[in-house]
């Protein structure tokens, strides 16, 4: 079996990635400094830990395995703290990446599957976003996943690194089995924040503004199941495998949910209502992201098949009643 190195494997979507490669037939060697991570999330395949900025230790990765590819999924995600402090996020996520880019090309292990974000996009409002849409983010998480973009794109000039870019949407669910999930500390993502606020393992969720121009006045986002956002990252390997040219997808499902919209279908899932307080809006954030992810649709054959909130919410409702989310 061919193997795959995983940055950021130990994480909530790497650890999904790595079963959906499981799966398919490859072994993912997951590569992870554990800031964020946790190794007992690391179940499908080798771990290694290491950081993206110790070159010698990628080196010696890349030499003991030998992957056919890379799926870097390792970076630091936070608006609030890309707001408050970008030298972080320009350091971890542009330079670590950098620095794999520069070993992988070394090992001439040359394909390349990147996670980016609808935040190289910035505040398009009452538009639908596809991959030609001009980039502006507000943030410097934004603006690190895009610097990265650009990085690749200077590396197949130069070295002929292939490269499949996924700018993501919202990312929500678990796996069904509850083998993984998510888990994040501190937690910042709206599904697992209004399910611990409804278990009382956190105070009641904030609501970060109710001005906003939406319908209800709440921001407005495009959900994407986690199982469904790894299953088009093994469409993206085979794409590359197949010899197809560099490409970025966009990874949504074309519809948009307010948060208000959010919390009544939990409501529905879990029967409990949801405690929640009214906050100030939050710097960074836009008004609505919505994909238009019909490339994917049309080229890798990516169907969302689990992308309903219903699911997403039942899902991530399984795991956070399994057991292994509490640490």
């Amino acid at each position: 079996m061919s193997n795959i190195l995983v940055t950021g494997g130990a994480g909530y979507i790497g650890s999904h990635a790595c079963k959906a490669l499981k799966a398919a037939g490859y072994t993912p060697v997951t590569f992870d400094n554990l800031v964020t991570g946790w190794q007992d999330a690391v179940k499908f395949g080798p771990f290694e830990q290491g950081d993206l900025l110790d070159r010698a230790r990628l080196d010696e990765v890349f030499a003991k395995y030998q992957p056919q590819a890379v799926m870097h999924f390792a970076a630091l995600s936070q608006v609030g703290e890309a707001m408050a402090e970008p030298g972080k996020y320009w350091r971890n996520n542009v330079s670590g990446s950098l620095t794999l880019i520069e070993s992988a090309v070394e090992a001439g292990c040359l394909d390349f599957v990147f996670s980016s974000t609808c935040a190289t996009y910035g505040d398009h409002d009452n538009v639908v976003l596809d991959e030609d849409t001009p980039q502006h983010p507000l943030n410097s998480y934004g603006a690190s996943k895009r610097a990265i973009e650009d990085i690749l794109r200077d590396f197949e000039a130069a070295h002929g690194l292939r490269h499949v870019i996924f700018r993501y949407f919202n990312v929500a669910g678990a796996d069904p089995e509850a083998e993984v999930g998510e888990f994040h500390r501190p937690e910042t993502h709206l599904v697992p924040l209004m399910l611990d606020a409804i278990e009382g393992k956190r105070d009641a969720l904030t609501v970060f503004g109710t001005d906003y121009d939406t319908p209800d006045g709440t921001c407005i986002r495009d959900y994407v199941h986690v199982c469904d956002l790894v299953d088009a990252h093994v469409l993206g390997l085979n794409w590359l495998e197949q010899g197809k040219g560099s490409r970025v997808f966009n990874l949504g499902t074309g519809s948009g949910f307010s948060v208000r919209e959010v919390l009544d279908h939990s409501r529905a899932v879990t029967n409990r209502e949801v405690p929640h307080v009214i906050g100030p809006r939050r710097g960074g954030d836009c008004t609505k992201l919505v994909s238009g992810s019909v490339r994917a649709a049309r080229e890798l054959g990516w169907t969302p098949r689990r992308s309903t909130l219903a699911e997403m919410i039942a899902d991530a409702w399984r795991w956070h009643q399994s057991g292994h989310y509490d640490r």
